[in-house]
């Protein structure tokens, strides 16, 4: 599911929550080229992901199905018999070659010319003699000339178009499979659509869909055509075409560190999911929340300093008026901090589930929990407070579970192997290994005694036990850090890191 079209998709969503009216899913699924159970899966698992779940549609039923567009041939058909028996519509035979001319006469002469036409200038018996010898033809909409088609769209304001200038579309193949705007309006009559919320590239659409609703008898729904969500640092839409250009921009470059850092370990392709798809949000640990609240604030606003936006807050006071008419830019670092901001709201409780199933990916915790393994998990997490922004962010801090770790060669070798930290770090290592009570508060006198005793600042072993007992310049604080790797793994870790020193 594209980010963009989610944006889309939450706007519908909340007007008919706020609105206490009905959002329904429809699956356009008539381009049979494509394999619909495998597109349809993420897009359904998006929706369920964010919490946005849909009053009609494939798996819920509804009063007005089917939802598939390929399961719906006999409305289409029905209504374009009846646009054929009214005089409304006509079976075009024209060549490509001759639709190619009537194209390249309108862009000389600024209007459809008058031979587009020409079909209906066929008696009756020509038409069945054509349509015995099996010739190819198209069915087309007989477009009223004679008129302006105006709407009133709810962010757009007053559009027309002047019906003089435009083709007669084709709605169905002469398979009867319908084409875009004929199946749309087809559907949306027979569902009771009363309002289409959709990206403004459909604007020029609407022309032609309106005509059709009229002639089929049916009421014209209200439209609201958004701004497409654009590309950070650019005028671009967003698009999973440009993938290559975002892996290069600073704007990205925090979801694509976090592509390269978490997917790898959980088993999955950097290449396969990218931050243009609402799946890569679900698979590296962002909340709902989180990704809503962006997507909320993406062309929309509720006041001048209003940020933080919870879904229920949302649908309280969303409105159309204040969706801006100009394209509104994905915004990473905004969507980092409204992540951060709602997993900091999160319980400890909440936060250590939501870290589990990274470390269970990544091989560092087993699919059966213990309620040790559990405890450990709940003591990092609460240990690092607000560093975990997003849930696989624990996956930075695998040192705890590990039973080997890598050292930062460079912090080792600044912290650790440099003058005669080795020395006090072996001399502080008979005092850790004597130490009864391994507590914050017992570990903390111990290193300041020591320290005291040898007249150095703490800050030297300080940083020396960081790097000796998780191989890591960045978590928790110290303290926090020896607590949770456990005495004898300390030990067995000051060991093999004065062994490396001895070995350089």
């Amino acid at each position: 599911m594209h980010i963009g079209g989610m944006r889309t998709a939450l706007f519908n969503w909340l007007y008919a929550k706020k609105h206490g009216g009905q959002f329904i899913l429809r699956i356009d699924d008539t381009d049979q080229q494509r394999n619909v159970d495998d597109a349809l899966a993420p897009i359904l698992q998006a929706f369920r992901w964010l919490n946005l779940n849909w009053d009609e549609g494939p798996e819920v039923g509804g009063d007005y199905g089917p939802y598939f567009q390929s399961q719906r041939g006999d409305f289409y058909t029905a209504a374009a018999d009846r646009l054929l028996a009214e005089g409304k519509a006509y079976r075009c035979f024209d060549t490509p070659e001759e639709v190619q001319a009537d194209k390249e006469a309108a862009r000389e002469n600024g209007k459809p010319p008058e031979t587009m036409r020409r079909s209906l200038e066929l008696s009756d018996a020509d038409i069945q003699q054509r349509l015995d010898n099996g010739d190819p033809w198209v069915l087309r909409f007989k477009v009223p000339q004679d008129r302006k088609i105006e709407i009133e769209d709810e962010i757009r304001g007053h559009v027309e178009w002047d019906a003089a200038l435009m083709f007669d579309p084709n709605i169905m193949r002469s398979n009867g499979s319908p084409l875009y705007n004929f199946a749309t309006v087809v559907d949306d009559a027979q569902l009771k659509i009363t309002h289409v919320i959709r990206a403004e590239e459909h604007l020029s659409n609407t022309a032609i869909q309106v005509l059709l609703h009229e002639a089929l008898g049916e009421s014209v729904p209200t439209f609201a055509h958004i701004p497409f969500v654009m590309a950070p640092g650019t005028k671009k839409k967003i698009s999973k075409r440009d993938i290559d250009k975002y892996r290069k921009s600073p704007a990205f470059k925090v979801l694509f560190d976090l592509s390269s850092q978490v997917l790898p370990q959980i088993g999955l392709d950097e290449d396969a999911l990218n931050p243009v798809m609402v799946e890569f949000y679900e698979q590296t640990g962002f909340l709902p929340a989180g990704l809503l609240n962006s997507l909320g604030r993406t062309g929309w606003s509720f006041d001048e300093t209003t940020e933080f936006m919870s879904l229920d807050f949302l649908i309280e006071n969303f409105s159309l008026q204040r969706v801006v008419k100009a394209s509104a830019a994905f915004d990473p670092e905004k969507l980092m901090s409204y992540q951060a901001h709602w997993m900091n709201e999160l319980p400890i409780a909440e936060r250590t589930e939501r870290c589990v199933p990274f470390l269970q990916k990544a091989g560092l915790l087993p699919a059966d929990l213990s309620d040790e393994d559990l405890t450990k998990v709940r003591q990092v997490v609460e240990s690092l407070g607000d560093r975990i922004k997003v849930a696989s962010d624990i996956l930075t801090y695998g040192y705890f579970f590990k039973d080997e770790i890598q050292y930062d060669e460079k912090a080792f070798n600044k912290r650790v192997a440099k003058g005669n930290v080795p020395e006090l770090l072996a001399e502080f290592r008979s005092v850790l290994a004597e130490l009864s009570d391994w507590t914050l508060e017992s570990l903390e006198t111990a290193l300041q005694q020591f320290s005291e005793s040898k007249e150095i600042g703490t800050g030297l072993l300080i940083n020396a036990l960081r790097i000796a007992s998780t191989g890591s310049p960045a978590g928790p604080g110290v303290y926090d850090c020896l607590v949770i790797v456990g005495k004898e793994t300390v030990l067995t870790r000051i060991d093999s890191a004065l062994q490396k020193v001895r070995s350089e």
